[in-house]
């Protein structure tokens, strides 16, 4: 169990370049494989095709580098992949910007990430 104390800073750790790199990177994975995606509260739900398996796992691998403050499920189906990804009540009202991130429809819309008010990443 988390307590404030010792729970990862909400922040990201990647610069401006290197956030933006990684949203396109996002970006492309899920123009080739996303199939579905749906919000709930504090949770992200994204569903790949199985053929993305490496790079989800890599997407796995990247974020929880830069932003350990969010939890990733990975669940590995036959037919699907179905990563979760939640956010922690204190980033609630982050949340947002936090999942657009992942779902988002351009580089351009990424000008941050989101995590926490006046993050330059």
């Amino acid at each position: 169990m988390n307590d404030i104390a010792t729970a990862p800073p909400i922040a990201c750790t990647l610069d401006t370049g290197s956030f933006k790199d990684r949203i396109a990177w996002i970006l492309d994975l899920n123009a080739r494989s996303l199939t579905s995606s749906r919000r709930s509260d504090l949770a992200l739900t994204l569903e790949y095709e199985p053929a993305a398996l490496d790079d989800a796992r890599e997407l796995v691998r990247g974020e929880q580098a830069c932003c350990a403050f969010l939890d990733f499920d990975l669940d590995e189906r036959a037919d699907k992949l179905v990563l979760t990804i939640t956010a922690p009540e204190t980033a609630r009202e982050a949340a947002g910007a936090l999942f657009e991130q992942f779902e988002g429809k351009s580089v351009d819309s990424a000008s941050s990430c989101g995590c926490a008010p006046g993050c330059a990443a």
